[in-house]
Parts: C-alpha cells; sequence; structure tokens
C-alpha cells in the first residue's frame, strides 16, 4: 500500500511514518510544508529506507497537491497537517484557519478529483483517515467522558478550525461519498515532540533549572496518549474502521497539569538529582483564556470493533519519554536556541 501522510515531519506524523514504514512495511510519501514544528530530523530512522519519500508542500497548494496524486497515486491518506498549539492561535488565528480550515478543504478536493480519474477498483479500494482532536467537543465537568456522540463545542480559535475540518470531512462523506474516516484522540505525548507543548516544556526546563510553568491552578484535567499508541490506532482505523465512522482514541489516563508536572520532577529527581528537588522551580502563571477544564476520552468503540488497546500507561509513557529528551540534545537544543526557547506564548 502507498500512502500519504499530510504532516508527517511533525510530532504525530513522524511517528505514523516510523510505524508504518518500520513496522507494517508501507511505502509512505511524507507530504510537509515544513513549518516551524516539523522535523526532518524526526524521521531520521526511515529516512534511508526505499519505502520512504519526502515532499515538501503547503497543504493549501491545490495545484501542488493535485499533481503528487497523479504522480504517485497512493492507495490512502493519513490526514495530520495541521497547526495544533492553542496558544499560537490565540496569537494569530488565520493561520490556524488557513492551514486547517482551507487546507482540509484543498485535500478533500484533490482526493474527489483523483477517486474520479482513476479506476474503480482504485476508488474501491481508497480511504482517508483525518485526524482530529477532542478538543473540538470542548469542556467536560468533574465526571463523564466524551464519546462519538458528543456535541461540538470549541473553546479556541485551534480547536475552531479543528471542529470546522471535521465538518467539512463529514460533509465531503455525505455529499460525495468519499472514502473518509474521522479520529478525535485525546492530548498526545511521547519522544519527537515539539518544545512548546506542555511536557517537553517541563522536561527541558526542569533540565535546564529554569521555572516551570503552570497556568492558572493547575487543576485542569488531560486524558495523556503516548504517540505510538496513536500511531497504532491509525494503522487499525486505516486498514479496518468502516467508512463515513468517527472513532475517538484516548489513552484512558487523566491527569491533572499539576500531577503531570510534578510527576516530571519526580523523574528529574531521581535522573539529576545535583538540581532537585526540582518542583521548587514549579511558577503559576496567569491562564491560557478559554481554557477547557478537563477533557477526557471514551474509547470502547474503538477498543470493541478494532480490538485497539493502549500499551503504555502513563507511568510508563512518561518515563520513557523523558529518557528519551535526556538522551537525545542532539534534538531538540536546535529548537530551543533558534525556533523556540520556552516562552510564553498567547498572551
Amino acid at each position: 500500500m502507498r500512502l500519504f501522510v499530510t504532516g508527517g515531519a511533525g510530532f504525530i506524523g513522524s511517528a505514523v511514518c516510523r510505524h508504518f514504514i518500520g513496522d507494517l512495511g508501507f511505502e509512505v510519501v511524507v507530504l510537509d510544508k515544513l513549518t516551524y514544528a516539523a522535523n526532518l530530523g524526526s524521521l531520521a530512522t526511515v529516512s534511508a529506507n526505499p519505502l520512504y519519500h519526502f515532499e515538501q508542500v503547503d497543504i493549501c497548494d491545490a495545484a501542488a497537491i493535485n499533481r503528487l496524486f497523479e504522480t504517485y497515486q497512493p492507495d490512502a491518506v493519513i490526514h495530520l497537517a495541521a497547526e495544533s498549539h492553542v496558544d499560537r492561535s490565540i496569537s494569530d488565528p488565520r493561520l490556524f484557519v488557513s492551514t486547517n480550515v482551507v487546507g482540509t478543504f484543498t485535500l478533500l478536493e484533490a482526493v474527489r478529483a483523483y477517486l474520479n480519474g482513476v479506476g474503480q477498483g482504485v476508488a474501491l479500494s481508497f480511504r482517508m483517515v483525518h485526524v482530529s482532536t477532542d478538543e473540538v467537543f470542548g469542556s467536560l465537568g468533574a465526571d463523564g467522558f466524551f464519546t462519538e456522540a458528543s456535541p461540538y463545542d470549541p473553546s479556541s480559535p485551534y480547536s475552531a478550525t479543528k471542529a470546522a475540518s471535521d465538518h467539512l470531512v463529514k460533509a465531503w462523506r455525505r455529499t460525495y461519498g468519499l472514502p473518509l474516516i474521522i479520529s478525535n484522540c485525546s492530548n498526545n505525548y511521547g519522544p519527537y515532540q515539539f518544545p512548546e507543548k506542555l511536557i517537553p516544556l517541563i522536561i527541558l526546563a526542569a533540565m535546564e533549572g529554569k521555572a516551570l510553568p503552570v497556568y492558572g491552578d493547575g487543576a485542569n484535567v488531560r486524558d495523556w496518549l503516548f504517540v505510538e499508541d496513536h500511531a497504532r490506532a491509525l494503522a487499525l482505523l486505516l486498514e479496518h474502521g468502516r467508512l463515513g465512522e468517527t472513532y475517538n482514541i484516548g489513552g484512558r489516563d487523566e491527569q491533572k497539569n499539576i500531577q503531570v508536572v510534578h510527576r516530571i520532577c519526580e523523574s528529574m529527581d531521581r535522573a539529576r538529582p545535583a538540581g532537585a528537588p526540582h518542583d521548587r522551580l514549579i511558577t503559576f502563571v496567569p491562564d491560557r483564556p478559554g481554557h477547557d477544564l478537563r477533557y477526557a476520552i471514551d474509547p470502547t468503540k474503538l477498543e470493541t470493533e478494532l480490538g485497539w488497546r493502549a500499551q503504555e500507561t502513563f507511568e510508563t509513557g512518561i518515563e520513557k519519554t523523558i529518557e528519551w529528551y535526556i538522551k537525545r540534545p542532539d534534538w531538540w537544543e536546535p529548537l530551543r536556541s533558534r525556533i523556540y526557547g520556552g516562552e510564553r506564548l498567547g498572551l
């Protein structure tokens, strides 16, 4: 199978590419604009593989996307190309509308044109997975879980643009009959994550002895999913998911933000005792505007239909993540020095 992965040089995208090439033996074409959060170094373990191809392209460039479909004639697409950081969406919402909404529209139209021009056999077997987020559902109270039937109630420019892209996918499925699946995942973490996100931000700040910023009182709850578990779930959806359906992907691992930070501090105390206790560096800062209180995913549909289970708990996954960042300054130091040094965004 020849697979397009849009945003394949990003955090989740690169994990998907490593899994599909290294573990499953798929031919993968990475489509990526190489914005600030993309990193070809995240694909180093598969870039020499003959199954790997890379095309630098803007997902909003319709002519270029159409040419790539004609050139490679893919069997499937996993659509991950998106601006994803909530704080940056507060500062520059226009970019999020362009990439997340217009980019998804451009890709859907390219898929529609491609399937109209290929043979019936290819059209019948083709499928596309659109990867979205639990943030489209808004904020939960102390109880309950997001299901595939939860109403959309986005709070940030980021989540609003992802909600819009989900609606486009559903409409193109119903109107044009495109072979589409939607996934909504909880918060991902793991190796190769750009250090603007909470877990790598706190790990690297702790390593450097800097303040560990926690929004508000740290009581906001997220459901954490190890990125390699996410990649495995997307593989199952691509091969066995029901067309036209939505599947929630969650780790069943809720943690308050302050718990996450304390957990990282405990691990860093053991790994870097000279800087202990690292929790003395915790600094509470003004909360993010529109900060949702709690997200929690019910992945029962994915578990029962396709037999998926998260292999990593938060305890095992966070240890692997911290160990990776300690060992890989070659990957993150250039980012800290040239692109993003840990400063507050989205004020």
